[in-house]
């Protein structure tokens, strides 16, 4: 992919938001997109396959003058892009993305991206790494690894979406629920 120059790129106006279930979110969705008119949208957790975002989201959002692009699994995960100012060189997952609970195992519906508006947009939903000690903490490390291999010019790129990353107590809702118990 060229290079594109900060200085050439427009102004977009991004917006991101972990829907946890983009069904049952739709009222306040469409409203919500009307109201605000973001250029882009990251969405993660659509928990929807492709062919169900499609046939729920893609004439209301057409309407509005949203290109779509989605990766989506049917029940888990999903993360979407919609885009006014252009939605070119999309890719579902990542390059070299590790796979859990093992190699071989399908890509989890994580990270969609593409080029809007001169911008390379990623949307992700990051693995929970739950403890250290769990596997999931090594493949989310790996999953992260994978994603800033993908990011080939950090001054034209955004990652946008819901990290799973809390690193203080001011990131947490409840920081006492995340305190083990004494031994």
């Amino acid at each position: 992919m060229p290079r594109v120059r900060a200085s050439n790129l427009r102004r977009v106006r991004l917006a991101t938001w972990n829907v946890n279930s983009a069904l049952s979110r739709l009222p306040r969705f469409l409203p919500w997109l009307d109201e605000r008119a973001p250029d882009v949208v990251c969405l993660q957790e659509t928990k929807l396959s492709d062919e169900a975002f499609a046939e729920s989201f893609d004439a209301p959002l057409a309407e509005r003058g949203y290109q779509v692009a989605h990766f989506g699994e049917g029940r888990w995960n999903g993360v979407a892009l919609l885009s006014r100012v252009g939605l070119d060189d999309v890719v579902r997952g990542l390059p070299g993305e590790p796979r859990f609970p093992e190699p071989g195992s399908p890509a989890e519906a994580r990270a969609v991206t593409a080029t809007c508006g001169g911008l390379r947009v990623t949307s992700v939903y990051v693995p929970n790494g739950r403890t250290p000690e769990d596997p999931h903490y090594l493949y989310k490390l790996e999953w992260l690894a994978a994603l800033r291999e993908s990011v080939t010019d950090p001054a034209t790129a955004v990652v946008a979406g819901d990290m799973n990353i809390a690193p203080t107590d001011d990131d947490l809702w409840d920081p006492a629920v995340f305190v083990a118990p004494p031994t």
